[in-house]
């Protein structure tokens, strides 16, 4: 069983920048396959980044593309989303998600595990 916490959500400026992380636990980091995903009013489960094992192939959103930056530390069992130039169209709940599976890594049923989420509020 995998674990996931989140952590580094907050209140922003439409502009600004915030920095999430998820610590992981329950399996060997390196091997899983991790996203981000948020959920707004609008959508329950929408795609941002995700980054494949084994070969690091990273994929996000048309949305964040060029803001949004996803990144782990395998030694520290951490995966990142560094979020730049926020827009107030970008205020959910984030929540890192894990799989043990690769290929297809925008679809979150394709993810086991997830975690409880990080609210990322952005101010316009």
């Amino acid at each position: 069983q995998v674990q996931l916490v989140e952590s580094g959500g907050g209140l922003v400026q439409a502009g600004g920048s915030l920095r999430l992380s998820c610590v992981a636990s329950g399996h060997t980091f390196s091997r899983l396959t991790m996203g981000w995903f948020r959920r707004t009013p609008r959508k329950e489960r929408e795609f941002v980044a995700a980054m494949n094992w084994p070969d690091g192939r990273t994929s996000s959103a048309d949305s964040v593309q060029g803001r949004f930056t996803i990144s782990r530390n395998n030694a520290e069992s951490t995966l990142y989303l560094q979020m730049n130039s926020l827009k107030p169209e970008d205020a959910a709940v984030y929540y890192c998600a894990a799989t043990p599976y690769s290929g297809t890594i925008d679809t979150p049923t394709r993810y086991l595990y997830w975690g409880r989420g990080t609210q990322v509020t952005v101010s316009s």
